[in-house]
This record gives structure tokens, C-alpha cells and sequence, in this order.
């Protein structure tokens, strides 16, 4: 059995138009969803083997203010290839996951993570930010997961009855 979250990055801030879009920061409504998600997901006693995240600024953040709620102590990878990510390129990223690790976060942005949630589970509304999709399957390899393993275990995020 493994184990997938897909998280999409904080509320990012838009008022330094001078910014590349890979080095937005998050705003402040953006630093305390993170915050609250990371809350959401320990009550849940959510531990992952591994994260990887994207390595633009905005994701990092978010990572690092879930990692920090969560007690993640192992490293965080960071894939530059999630950054604009097709639905191919995210789900080679999710096949190629060493099969030691059964729970495994990746965040990420749209539309790459919409995608591989409209694929995997027919997920069709747009994740929110801060949204994390819980998806289990029903293989012992990530080179196994496909959508006839794929189902829906939760859907969190920070205006769900949190705030």
C-alpha cells in the first residue's frame, strides 16, 4: 500500500511585480495556512517517509511550515521538475519514488497537481491552495500506481471548518 498527498503551495504574495514567479514569497494569509494545514495533518497523525517539494520560494515555505508542524525530520527533497510540471513529468516524478518510502508528500503547483489528481482519482475542482488530496493505492511499487489503484482518502484544506 502506498500512500500520496498532494499539497498545492500557500496563498503566494503578488505586490513586488518585479519578482520572477519562482521567487514569490508567501503572504501572510498564505504563511498561516500552511501553518494550519501542518496543525491539520498532525492531529491526523500524518507522518511521511519523504517530501518532495518544488523549489520555487513559495513551496519551499509551505514545506518547511508543514514540515515544522509535523515533526518531518528527514530531509526534504526538492524537484526542480515539479516547478510547471505536465501531468507526465509529475506522475514519471511519482513512478520513480524509491518503493522504501509508503508515504510520500509532494507539493507542488497548478495545473500539474490538478492534473495528475483529475488522472489518478477524477478529482475535477481546482485544489486550492494549501490543499492537501490523501490518494492510497492499492500496489506495493510507485511504478505500479495508476488510476484503477487510485482512491480518495481525504481532502483538506484551510477554509474546511478550520478557520
Amino acid at each position: 500500500m502506498k500512500k500520496l498527498h498532494l499539497i498545492r503551495h500557500a496563498k503566494s504574495d503578488w505586490s513586488n511585480s518585479s519578482l520572477d514567479d519562482f521567487d514569490r514569497p508567501l503572504n501572510n494569509r498564505g504563511k498561516k495556512s500552511a501553518s494550519l494545514i501542518g496543525r491539520v495533518l498532525r492531529k491526523k497523525n500524518i507522518h511521511p517517509d519523504l517530501i518532495i517539494s518544488s523549489p520555487a520560494y513559495r513551496a519551499r515555505e509551505t514545506t518547511r511550515k508543514i514540515a515544522k508542524k509535523i515533526n518531518y525530520q528527514n530531509q526534504i527533497m526538492y524537484n526542480e521538475n515539479i516547478y510547471e510540471a505536465s501531468l507526465k513529468t509529475i506522475l514519471e516524478i511519482v513512478n520513480f519514488i524509491e518503493d522504501e518510502y509508503d508515504e510520500v508528500f509532494i507539493v507542488g503547483h497548478n495545473p500539474g497537481l490538478n492534473m495528475l489528481a483529475f488522472y489518478l482519482i477524477e478529482y475535477n475542482d481546482n485544489l486550492p491552495t494549501t490543499g492537501v488530496l490523501e490518494i492510497e493505492f492499492d500496489c506495493e511499487s510507485w511504478r505500479e500506481v495508476k488510476k484503477n489503484n487510485a482512491k480518495l482518502v481525504s481532502f483538506e484544506y484551510p477554509k474546511k471548518n478550520y478557520t
